[in-house]
């Protein structure tokens, strides 16, 4: 078995809290920043998805968060990888149902995995291109499932724990492929209990859960609230136990003045990164010149000492995360264009670019959402620019207004974001690939010189030339600078001290089921 291997700061539970035996019941209220744009985890990007649904839904393998990054299984409770490394089999667990009491078996796993490989029309499916090598998928009884690749694929396992890759009912999806869409039909531990748009989303215990004894907690309530202001003092207040996505460092410092033992703090340097997309389908920014010019024009690194006190943004980084093994040494990282420590020097050849380009008086809309982390990093690139003499209107909206213009093309220039679930060298190109092949890509563009880099990359047997590839890889990805990374984001989660069981890791999209989170009262 393949393992993934990163470096992250997590907390470890205190011997008192790891004696404990959980208590049955209880209700756990938590804060989402905004409303879930889709219950459709196989067409999401954003956490808030995952942690309004991920509690209704199983995968078919799931991360180890206690012994983070291997995996377990969810669904399966047992699998092979043949000698060659071509072909998976999964043995899935005897007695699981879907919420309606219909029984799972391995025909909604292979309907499943085949949306997300290949969605009928109608269908968004957003991380296809992780399945690229699956060349199919066989059945030979309900509770058995193969898949065999192409190719052997290094990342394959994380891929199958992937937390965006829920199991669907395969006769709901015959009946109508965008069910899921819509509805909530899973085989996690709690059922919806409703959705009321703008207020909140519940969920109730499934008393038919595969898993003996669990969950814990006789459900959950999600309360939508924009305002980080808003989360701190619901938190403060006892009406919620916690916000799973994080503080900024002086929300802590406020939290822990008022709430003293009342409250505890698990940190994470976070999966997470804000991303420049600029859209290659509309002049000028079809225009190499253009797209490096507007990244040379911001000064992360000033950026990013100004941030850290007071945001959730953080570090420096590339499109790897900072510390991890995959990511440049700060020497590769200044090397590249828009990341080099002298500023001055990086405006005046902004300015001279933009001159060659015929646009020394660029002025284009800047679309963002209209919540931290992103406001602010918006406020920010706008006054970057117009040090170089470009205008940029920042325009904000809520996140399907938002997520509409993405996945559109409806936008000039958008700030995006990156969030992958493991520190794994197949997942962050991803955002980065041909826009036919990655409809992640915010960029809309095409560079076969990216995919054929990510294809050798993904085949090399040898870390060292695996290595060599991902660098050549970023390097000619942050040069075209079809999309920048901006900053990455430290991750500092809140929790009321009567909350046990939840495990922080490195991304917001893990953990989340709340299968073994349990409340002293």
């Amino acid at each position: 078995m393949k393992r993934f291997l990163f470096a992250a700061a997590l907390l470890v539970a205190s011997p008192a809290v790891a004696q404990e035996s959980p208590r049955r019941g209880g209700t756990l209220n938590f804060a989402i920043a905004f409303e879930p744009p889709t219950y459709d985890c196989h067409a999401a990007t954003t956490f808030a998805v995952l942690h309004a649904v991920a509690p209704h839904y199983s995968t078919l393998l799931k991360f180890d968060l206690a012994r983070y990054p291997n995996v377990t299984g969810d669904l399966a409770e047992s699998w092979t990888v043949s000698p060659d490394g071509k072909t998976y089999t999964f043995r899935l667990r005897e007695n699981v149902r879907f919420h309606d009491g219909t029984p799972m078996t391995s025909a909604d796993v292979k309907a499943s995995y085949e949306r997300i490989m290949n969605p009928p029309q109608g269908v968004v499916s957003v991380r296809r291109g992780e399945l690229a090598d699956v060349a199919s998928i066989e059945t030979p009884d309900a509770r058995t499932v193969v898949f065999t690749l192409r190719e052997v694929n290094a990342s394959m396992l994380g891929f199958f724990a992937s937390p965006w890759n829920c199991v669907y009912s395969a006769a709901k999806l015959r009946e109508d492929p965008n069910f899921p869409a819509r509805n909530i039909l899973g085989t996690g531990a709690f059922r919806l209990g409703e959705h009321v748009r703008g207020s909140h989303w519940t969920g109730t215990r499934f008393d038919g859960y595969f898993r003996p004894g669990l969950p814990h907690l006789d459900g959950f309530r999600a309360v939508f609230m924009a305002q980080t202001s808003a989360i701190a003092n619901a938190l403060q207040g006892g009406a919620i136990h916690a916000d799973f996505r994080g503080f900024t460092p002086a929300d802590r410092e406020r939290l822990e003045a008022a709430m003293g033992n009342r409250v505890r703090f698990e940190t994470a340097d976070e999966m997470v990164h804000l991303i420049v997309s600029f859209n290659t389908e509309k002049a000028p920014f079809s225009d190499v010149r253009v797209r490096q010019a507007l990244s040379l024009a911001i000064d992360r690194w000033g950026g990013s000492q100004g941030f850290r006190r007071t945001s959730r943004l953080s570090t420096v980084g590339g499109m790897f995360r900072p510390g991890s093994p995959s990511a440049a040494s700060e020497a590769e990282l200044t090397a590249l264009p828009g990341f080099g420590r002298d500023i001055a020097a990086a405006r005046n050849q902004a300015r001279a670019l933009l001159r060659e380009a015929g646009v020394s008086n660029l002025s284009f809309v800047l679309n963002n959402r209209n919540q931290p982390p992103y406001t602010e990093a918006g406020v920010y690139l706008v006054d970057q620019w117009r040090q170089i003499g470009v205008t940029a209107e920042h325009r904000q909206t809520e996140i399907a207004q938002w997520s509409s213009a993405l996945t559109s093309g409806n936008f000039d220039v958008i700030v995006d974001f990156g969030n992958d679930y493991v520190d794994d060298p197949a997942l962050a190109p991803v955002k980065y690939l041909s826009f036919d092949r990655s409809p992640t890509n915010g960029s809309r563009a095409i560079d076969r010189t990216l995919d054929s880099l990510y294809e050798r990359q993904m085949r090399a047997g040898d870390p060292a030339q695996r290595r060599a590839l991902l660098r050549e890889f970023e390097t000619r990805a942050l040069t075209q600078a079809y999309n920048v990374p901006l900053l990455w984001v430290q991750r500092i989660v809140a929790l009321n001290a009567d909350v046990r069981g939840w495990r922080i890791s490195p991304s917001n999209s893990l953990g989340q089921d709340l299968t073994e989170v349990w409340l002293t009262r």
